[in-house]
C-alpha cells in the first residue's frame, strides 16, 4: 500500500522533516517539476511528435 505526502518545503521544520526521509529505506521520493500538462508537452517535444510553428501562426492561435 502506497501513501501520498505532500510537504511544503518552505519551513525550516519541513525541510529538515523531508531530509529525514530521504535517509529512510523504504521511502521513494518523486518530486514533479511542472504540472502534468508541462510535463507532457516536454515529452511530445523530445519525443519528435511535436510541430513547429511560426511566431505569426501561434499569434494567430492565441488572438484569432
Amino acid at each position: 500500500m502506497e501513501i501520498t505526502i505532500k510537504i511544503d518545503k518552505r519551513s525550516e521544520q519541513a525541510k529538515a522533516f523531508y531530509e529525514y526521509l530521504k535517509t529512510l529505506p523504504f521511502i521513494e521520493i518523486e518530486e514533479v517539476r511542472y504540472n502534468k500538462d508541462t510535463e507532457d508537452a516536454i515529452k511530445e517535444a523530445k519525443s519528435g511528435k511535436a510541430t513547429k510553428i511560426s511566431l505569426e501562426d501561434f499569434r494567430k492561435q492565441l488572438y484569432p
